[in-house]
């Protein structure tokens, strides 16, 4: 029989010695210069990722119509010395109490990301009233000049990336839907993006247009961005007569942005489309886009926005119980609280009072990932952005999901 190999008994004892020798040769010559507490590395993150920015209201502007675009420059005074760059696209989440109680809301910056820089750097969002919208009526009414705020760093991945998205993006936008866009064709105009941008922007009427002037400045100054207008309440001669006035600069269609005024304007080459709206416009435009048979991964979705009353969502199954009870476990703390099931989950924690963590409210960014322990729930497709992993385990974002019976929940702290 074969003798086994020992590797152990074919070590030499000497060659450790020497390992030892030069090992403290080593350390002597070494520098004694403390090890650095921080890199440049985290200095840099930390300005481009911060927990939270402290900002003043510099200016507002009202355009009528329920709506207003507000400036936002560093608050020095509590330490933030300059704002965080972003991606045109992005968007800051806005945190407020409203009689005692914790909200935020995100908003799609409209300005560019250059002007955010120093030395008289600030940021841009529009408000626009939504009907029995608590946050969004009350920034409209209380906001002022001076007021001091809490923000996020910019975060969202509606950003472009010319390695995923086509050279040419068709840009479809309604009423305050604009503002991402906004900022696409400052970002054209100074040369941070190189696209080029065919804008459909669907508006009531030429008065309630958003930002026009601005919009037609940018045009005049880059041959890669077109606007076209689709007005939805005037007819056909009214669209031909203004745009055979002096405002010839401007292209107006009639009616809504279906798959014939997408096709008018959209090149034969492959192009992306992207889209930011109200949820009525997501709901009719995807129906039309289905038409032209574009790859999927070329439409690019903003935010669908916080969605409300569960009985109104396509495939709704239905609540049996005319309320619901919640039993929530937050660092070991468990709190039950009882609400309507016609609001989402987060909407009956917030209207008891109880805070989690949150910032698009649409399921996409994944801050108020939570365990679902027990109960029944219902999710609408559009908004249902699990990963396999989280329907194995049982994870939901209680920002869109709805409460089919009494459930139980385990859910990080809010930071």
């Amino acid at each position: 029989m074969k003798k086994l190999h020992n590797p152990i008994k074919s070590l030499k004892a000497s060659k450790f010695f020497d390992l030892v020798k030069e090992r403290t040769h080593n350390f002597k010559m070494g520098s004694e210069k403390p090890i650095p507490t921080e890199y440049p590395v985290n200095a840099l993150a930390r300005k481009l990722h911060p927990a939270q920015q402290f900002v003043k209201i510099a200016k507002i502007q009202d355009h009528g119509m329920d709506c207003k675009t507000f400036t936002f420059v560093p608050d020095q005074e509590k330490g933030c010395q300059e704002l965080a760059y972003f991606s045109s696209g992005q968007y800051i989440t806005i945190f407020l109490k409203i009689n005692d109680f914790n909200f935020s809301r995100p908003y799609s910056l409209s300005s560019a990301p250059k002007e955010s820089l120093r030395p008289q750097g600030f940021y841009q969002i529009t408000v626009k009233a939504v009907r029995d919208g608590l946050v969004s009526n009350y920034i409209l009414e209380n906001w002022k000049e001076g007021d001091e705020l809490t923000i996020s760093a910019p975060e969202g991945n509606f950003d472009y990336v010319y390695l995923r998205d086509a050279p040419v993006v068709v840009g479809i936008a309604g009423g305050s839907g604009i503002t991402p866009f906004l900022s696409y064709a400052k970002s054209i105009v100074n040369g941070d993006e190189d696209f080029n941008l065919i804008l459909l922007y669907g508006s009531r009427d030429k008065a309630s247009i958003l930002f026009k002037e601005e919009l037609d400045q940018l045009q005049k100054a880059s041959n890669k961005i077109k606007v076209v207008h689709v007005l939805s309440n005037i007819d056909k001669d009214s669209a031909k007569e203004e745009t055979d006035q002096t405002d010839s600069l401007s292209i107006y269609e009639t009616g809504f942005i279906n798959a014939d005024i997408i096709k008018k304007y959209a090149p034969e080459q492959p192009y992306s489309i992207f889209l930011c709206g109200p949820q009525a416009m997501y709901n009719f435009v995807d129906k039309e886009i289905s038409n032209l048979g574009i790859e999927k991964k070329y439409i690019r979705h903003e935010m669908f926005g916080e969605i409300h009353s569960g009985k109104k969502q396509e495939n709704y199954p239905g609540c049996q119980q005319s309320e619901v009870s919640i039993t929530v476990t937050i660092c070991d703390q468990v709190t039950t609280v009882k609400g309507n099931p016609d609001d989402t989950i987060m909407q009956i924690l917030e209207k008891a009072g109880i805070a989690i963590p949150n910032r698009c409210r649409s399921g996409e960014c994944g801050w108020c990932h939570s365990l679902l322990k027990s109960g029944q729930v219902w999710v609408p497709q559009k908004m249902d952005y699990r990963r396999k992993a989280d329907l194995k385990f049982n994870f939901i974002h209680p920002c869109c999901t709805f409460a089919l019976s009494d459930i139980e929940l385990d859910i990080p702290p809010a930071k």
